[in-house]
């Protein structure tokens, strides 16, 4: 494998030390360097990074010199270059916009090209590991198919009958409500943060996670979506089949998002109370029995 990967590469499961449980194994390498910047400003940063495959690994010790204004993305790339040739890591557009450097910086969900150096302490260890939710293919590169898998299993938009391509008419607001969800980037940061799979494997197969649930719920209050008059009800799949129900609103997801997408507040509470709404308001209960019988 190249250093540098892809997405959509298969891997067996395998379930890797967290940052916070592993211990580092290699020993600290020589300094990586570079051509100094026009300050001349540089430091020696220390970094634990972890390396293996779908068969185990560990955290690895390194020493680099960090110049002023570098993202992590650039350190692990100077590692690349000097120390670590073959290390592994996905990485495609470096302006935050791809979703593919998707990693854990000391326990927490980030994009690599956007977290700056200039958060962390210079006296601080940096470590590094792959998504904790999703298998090991190699180093940095996690294994991410159960999204798309997921992706697969949400029914598409419906388009509204008697209507063609550029007759569409929908108010300003109700466009601003379903854009927001637009703006993700699938780098599955929400997928990895969120404890129902993050830390319960087993409920990977009932719960389609933050990414789609907002899907779920920017289709459910689409205008233009005839769902319902095709005899999908979005609001019930949402709970019986996408495991709306495991969610306890946390709003883990929402903390990690780097586009700053309010996942919690307005895609899965009120797609929660509309399946509530739905399933236990007595006047919604009546007019459904009514419909039923006629």
């Amino acid at each position: 494998m190249s250093a540098e990967t892809h997405a959509g590469e298969g891997a067996g499961t395998h379930t890797r030390p967290d940052a916070e449980q592993a211990e580092g194994t290699g020993t600290p390498g020589a300094v990586s360097g570079g051509a100094p910047d026009a300050s001349g400003t540089s430091y020696i940063a220390q970094f634990r990074v972890w390396r293996g495959d779908i068969d185990g690994g560990g955290l690895e010790d390194f020493k680099v010199e960090v110049f002023e204004g570098e993202v992590v993305l650039d350190i692990v790339h100077r590692l690349q270059a000097t120390q670590a040739p073959d290390l592994a890591v996905r990485w495609n557009c470096k302006a935050g916009k791809c979703g593919s450097c998707s990693a854990e910086i000391n326990g927490r969900p980030r994009l690599l090209c956007m977290t700056r150096m200039s958060i962390f302490d210079r006296s601080e260890i940096i470590t590094i590991t792959p998504l904790r939710a999703f298998p090991v293919v190699r180093d940095l590169v996690t294994n991410v198919n159960y999204n798309y898998a997921k992706a697969r299993e949400i029914p598409a938009f419906v388009p509204p009958q008697g209507l063609g391509p550029g007759e569409y008419r929908m108010q300003q607001e109700d466009v601003g409500r379903s854009q927001e969800f637009r703006k993700c980037i699938e780098c599955f940061l929400c997928q990895d943060t969120c404890h129902v799979v993050r830390d319960h494997e087993e409920n990977k197969q009932a719960f389609a996670g933050p990414r789609f649930l907002m899907r779920v719920a920017e289709l459910d209050m689409h205008p233009l979506d005839a769902a319902e008059e095709s005899g999908l009800d979005r609001k019930t799949t949402a709970q019986d089949e996408h495991g709306l129900g495991y969610c306890n609103i946390t709003k883990c997801c929402t903390d990690v998002c780097p586009e700053g997408i309010k996942i919690t507040d307005n895609a899965l509470i009120p797609l929660k109370e509309r399946v509530a709404d739905r399933k236990y308001d007595p006047i919604v209960w009546l007019g459904n029995k009514i419909r039923r019988r006629t």
